[in-house]
């Protein structure tokens, strides 16, 4: 299970990136745009991807990563069931996610440590 702490850590530690509310959720912003959010009651993540990386990723398995079921989802918002996911593989959506939205001059400080 990943905790809150574990997101709130890893996201703010990505360059430039700000915690906001954004309604009841919680939410993890670069240059004001929503990479990640929170929601408290679900224990869910909320993370922005790609359409190739969000297939990717559901294909694990849909009951843990799948695309928020509406317009939203076919922009690439997917859901992260955080009681489900593996640790390392929560990490690298998180880190993806944030690579989509961040300018590629921080996305590539990102990519470059790994």
């Amino acid at each position: 299970m990943i905790r809150f702490s574990t997101l709130r850590k890893t996201a703010l530690s990505f360059p430039e990136v700000t915690e906001e509310p954004h309604f009841e959720k919680t939410s993890f912003r670069i240059n004001k745009k929503i990479f990640a959010s929170y929601d408290k009651q679900q224990h869910r993540a909320c993370i922005k991807l790609s359409e190739i990386d969000q297939s990717v990723f559901s294909t694990y398995d849909k009951r843990i990563i799948f695309p928020v079921p509406n317009a939203w989802g076919k922009q690439g918002w997917t859901f992260i069931d955080m009681k489900l996911v593996p640790k390392e593989m929560f990490e690298d959506a998180l880190k993806t996610a944030y690579c989509e939205v961040a300018p590629k001059k921080f996305a590539a400080l990102i990519q470059k440590n790994t």
